[in-house]
């Protein structure tokens, strides 16, 4: 809640010329020219831990006659979480700077001294920890260390004047590296062996690919767009799907991604029904293991793009802990915005949102290896890898609220609890920016 008091007293301001209010007909003060939100990134992500830093928003309305909606957005942030990983980031929403044309940039370096890694494929990953329960022992078992930068750069245009349908092209590379934790600055996890190790050692991960690698990737997609607004839409459909063409110098896959989106008014502009159903499948080729969690988007509603599980996919579910070469997901929400209300001359809106998240993998990451027998021999001899269980659906569900501000900057806390304790036991609380989807 402390990150909804901050978002209030960080006021966006204006440019100090006086300017004459005028109102939409929801009596909404309609914005127009440049629009600042600095604020404090002040956080929490039950993975994560807590977050500070800061963050700010810079907004142009132009002469307000398209708004909410924005000339062009810009986002810095800079930030860090108290488990050990930060974030520093650029990224650019530029929908009419050019003319028929939407673009879209992204530049973020991700450091992470504790990485979730709990495995391939699901629930056929044994949830072994051999440190767990030990009195007085903090267990390093299902981390490791890791840090990418990351480069996003994407583009839209109408296709052929057909309503609300339009062609897209991206460019993405990805610098990752990958490594075991640093028991020099974590002393408490010295001399603990770790699953990523023992991934390595009993060959399910790629001598290549044990320090991660450069990844490029060309995007190609169509996207179907009728949403009537982008941040806090409450009607309307939004489709994509995108082929990715991607290399690590020494591999290459090719991989689609489908989104769908539809937003469905229940009651006027106060209740709605969202939904988002989601899958990503390799087509060819082999991806390396540090980019099967990925979710290769055009555009990003979140920072982070990874998943199975945490904060933008499964909420409640441990982060990263549903990856494959392929997955599915569904999210459902009922946003029922409960008030309205002009405050620092901004218009304001609370909504609650109850929500049901589900997904799973739908395409084995090395699946060679996931049928290798259990008792093959090691020395030191390696704990079970794979728990003989089939995979099956990853569910959770909670209930979040937002604190919207000029229908485009979204302070969200959301509080999840996996259905099934394999995904996580305790209820997870999660304090952000922006809805999922």
């Amino acid at each position: 809640m402390l990150a909804l008091l901050l978002a209030a007293g960080g006021v966006a301001q204006e440019k100090k010329a006086k300017k004459e209010k005028t109102y939409n007909e929801k009596g909404e003060i309609i914005k127009k020219g440049w629009n600042f939100g600095p604020l404090p990134v002040v956080g929490y992500d039950a993975d994560l831990g807590f977050q500070y830093g800061v963050t700010c928003d810079i907004f142009n309305f132009g002469d307000g006659s398209r708004y909410p909606r924005y000339n062009y957005k810009f986002n810095v942030e800079a930030s860090r979480y108290t488990k050990g990983s930060g974030v520093f980031r650029f990224y650019s929403d530029m929908p009419y700077v050019v003319k028929d044309t939407k673009l879209f940039f992204d530049v973020t370096y991700f450091y992470a001294k504790k990485y979730e890694f709990f495995g391939f494929n699901g629930f056929e990953a044994s949830t072994f920890d051999p440190y767990a329960g030990i009195e007085g022992v903090k267990s390093g078992y299902h981390f490791i260390n890791r840090n990418q930068f990351r480069f996003v750069g994407s583009m839209q245009r109408p296709f052929f004047g057909v309503p609300n349908l339009y062609w897209t092209a991206g460019l993405a590379f990805y610098s990752t590296k990958t490594s075991s934790l640093d028991t020099i600055k974590m002393p408490d996890y010295a001399g603990q062996a770790t699953l990523y190790e023992n991934y390595v050692r009993g060959g399910a991960i790629f001598n290549s690919e044990v320090n991660g690698g450069i990844t490029t990737q060309l995007r190609f997609g169509m996207i179907y767009d009728s949403r009537d607004h982008n941040s806090d839409p409450t009607r309307g459909i939004y489709a994509e799907g995108t082929l990715v063409g991607a290399t690590d110098f020494s591999k290459n896959n090719l991989s689609y991604t489908f989104l769908w989106r539809h937003y469905i008014p229940i009651y006027k502009d106060k209740l709605t029904f969202a939904y988002r159903i989601g899958a990503q499948n390799r087509i060819v080729g082999r991806t390396p293991w540090y980019m099967i969690n990925n979710l290769n988007t055009m555009f990003f509603q979140k920072m982070y793009t990874e998943g199975l599980g945490g904060s933008t996919t499964l909420r409640g579910v441990d982060r990263n802990s549903v990856i494959g070469e392929g997955f599915a997901f569904a999210n459902l929400e009922l946003r029922w915005r409960i008030v309205g209300f002009q405050f620092i001359n901004q218009n304001w809106l609370v909504a609650l949102n109850p929500f049901f998240d589900a997904g799973l993998v739908t395409q084995k990451y090395n699946e060679e290896w996931m049928i290798r027998p259990d008792n093959m021999i090691f020395e030191p001899p390696i704990p079970k890898l794979c728990s003989g269980e089939k995979e099956r659906l990853h569910i959770s569900a909670g209930c979040g609220l937002k604190l919207i501000m000029n229908r485009n900057l979204v302070v969200s806390v959301d509080l999840g609890k996996a259905l099934d304790k394999r995904d996580g036991e305790k209820l997870k609380t999660f304090v952000g920016f922006n809805y999922i989807f």
